[in-house]
């Protein structure tokens, strides 16, 4: 037990290490945890023998739970609007359409039959979204057209479906007495539903019950991705899709709290980045990998200039999207662990496909992350789908919050008291700062000086606050029956313990006051101490 610790320690602090090394070099760094393994294995410096497929599947597979969870607690739906339907079909036709053209090409070359074919295309048909992430970020590439985006939405959503192609096939292929329409359709409904209503009863809980500590409510957040992947799963649904819905689910609504569990979501997911690759590494034998070292090379080729573009382009063409944009997401789809894990799992069930497929599909990651995530940054220049105005670390799906200053806009009408008035003249608390003034086509940086005048939009820095533990926010949706329908807030009764803090109208967010007049389809937001 100590020398496990031991161990784990040093190989944890080794891949920050190199995390930290290959920051600049156009590789995603996880490929170096993959080598690091592969250095300590049964052929590498320390030849420690490991060759448990069980206990490397059950940890591999556990880690992947919290890696969709959080990539679906990051995503940004009201950002993500417009590539959400290009992504969705990319990650659904498109995952399958690769897996057939792959399964067609296996078949026709290698002679497999074709369960076997197909099962090689499933398996390896969905994109890993921490690999291309990890390049464009150490390359500081933003993407036009919101490619990024649309890769962000796809990557952390494909893997489900990759998942349930592989297992239907295996379950074919073993002999199972199974119904494939019924078993889709468990895997879709379940997953889906599950995920959905599994997230909708944490966020009530979290958001009704005070009982909990900050560190309670993130232990809460850590239980119900579990729960989230496995009841459904026991089921006959899809746990993988389950989790990511899930995910999506909690990190689109408010949760009090919701800092720390970004920031232990954050080191939970990197910790297991680390672990699956490291462990996989381990888990090979690379004396093995000769003989399966042309087939993956085949395989590879036609997935990155074939299968992957034809898919891309049939699912993006209709939505009118660039040669050019089809060309980078046809490129950016590199081959990750999910591949690796659910290989493992075919291995596992005693699937055979002429090859090692735990060997072939490992050869074929390794040379899709070598050989695409070398050549992305280039071939994004190349294409000329690189945004020089913008960050991409802001538009990836993790929350930005560095730091703890809030702000706060304020439009300058015509009767506002701050119209015609200098900054040096109002009356505003110390802790507010005005940082920016936005008047008409002009960005201004204010001064005590500054004039304001109507139409301005004046935008105020303060310091955030963030203990929650005695405030608790709602949401309710007027029908044309509700009781506030039509009324005036300064008309309603007098309540202090419940204050209607912003109105969410549409796509707009209203922050109201007494003369606000409430509708129908109105969200009210509503503090209640």
């Amino acid at each position: 037990m100590t020398h496990f610790l031991l161990f784990s320690g040093i190989v944890i602090i080794l891949c920050l290490f190199m995390n930290r090394f290959t920051d600049k070099i156009p590789v995603p760094s996880l490929i170096f945890f993959l080598l690091l393994g592969m250095c300590f294995g049964v052929d590498g410096l320390l030849r420690i023998p490991f060759d448990d497929y069980s206990l490397s599947e059950t940890i591999c597979s556990t880690c992947l739970v919290f890696i969709m969870f959080y990539g679906g607690f990051g995503t940004n739906l009201k950002a993500a609007r417009p590539v959400a339907a290009p992504a969705f079909l990319l990650s659904t036709i498109g995952v399958v359409l690769t897996a057939a053209l792959v399964g067609v090409f296996v078949h026709g070359v290698f002679g497999l039959d074709w369960l076997p074919s197909f099962l090689i295309g499933s398996v390896i048909s969905s994109t890993d979204a921490a690999s291309v992430f990890s390049v464009l970020r150490s390359q500081k590439l933003a993407l036009k057209n919101h490619t990024d985006s649309m890769l962000e939405l796809e990557s952390g959503s494909n893997d489900p479906v990759s998942y349930m192609l592989t297992i239907l096939l295996v379950a074919v292929m073993t002999g199972r007495d199974v119904s494939v329409p019924m078993t889709l359709f468990l895997q879709l409904a379940l997953g889906i539903a599950g995920g959905i209503l599994i997230g909708w009863l944490a966020e009530f809980f979290l958001n009704h019950y005070s009982g909990l500590s900050s560190p309670g409510r993130t232990i809460f957040l850590f239980s119900t991705a579990l729960i989230a992947y496995a009841l459904p799963a026991v089921l006959g649904g899809n746990g993988y899709l389950s989790v990511y819905f899930c995910g999506i689910f909690l990190g689109n609504h408010y949760l009090p709290e919701k800092r720390a569990m970004v920031h232990f979501f954050d080191v939970l997911t990197e910790v297991s980045q680390m672990a699956i690759f490291f462990l996989l590494g381990l888990l090979v034998t690379p004396s093995n990998l000769p003989q399966v070292f042309l087939p993956a090379l085949m395989i590879t080729l036609v997935l990155t200039f074939a299968a992957r573009p034809l898919s891309v382009a049939a699912v993006l063409l209709p939505f009118r999207v660039s040669l050019r944009q089809i060309g980078l997401v046809s490129f950016a789809g590199l081959r990750g662990v999910a591949s690796i894990v659910f290989s493992i799992y075919v291995v596992l069930e005693g699937v055979s496909v002429s090859y090692n497929l735990f060997n072939l599909v490992f050869v074929i990651v390794l040379l899709s992350l070598s050989f695409q995530g070398t050549l992305l940054p280039l071939v994004s220049r190349k294409l000329d789908m690189i945004d020089p105005n913008t960050d991409v670390l802001k538009t990836f799906n993790d929350y930005q919050e560095e730091s703890d200053v809030a702000f706060v806009k304020v439009h300058i009408s015509r009767d506002h008291p701050y119209t015609g008035k200098q900054l040096k003249n109002l009356t505003l608390p110390k802790e507010l700062l005005a940082v920016l003034l936005l008047r008409r086509e002009q960005t201004l940086l204010p001064s005590g000086d500054t004039l304001l005048q109507e139409g301005d939009l004046l935008v105020l820095a303060a310091p955030e606050f963030t203990d929650r533990s005695n405030l608790t926010l709602h949401e309710s949706v007027v029908s044309k029956n509700h009781r506030l329908n039509g009324k005036l807030l300064k008309d309603l009764p007098k309540d202090n313990h419940f204050l209607i803090i912003m109105i969410k109208r549409g796509d707009s967010t209203i922050i109201p006051n007494g003369n606000t007049r409430i509708q129908a389809e109105d969200v009210l937001v509503f503090a209640r101490t």
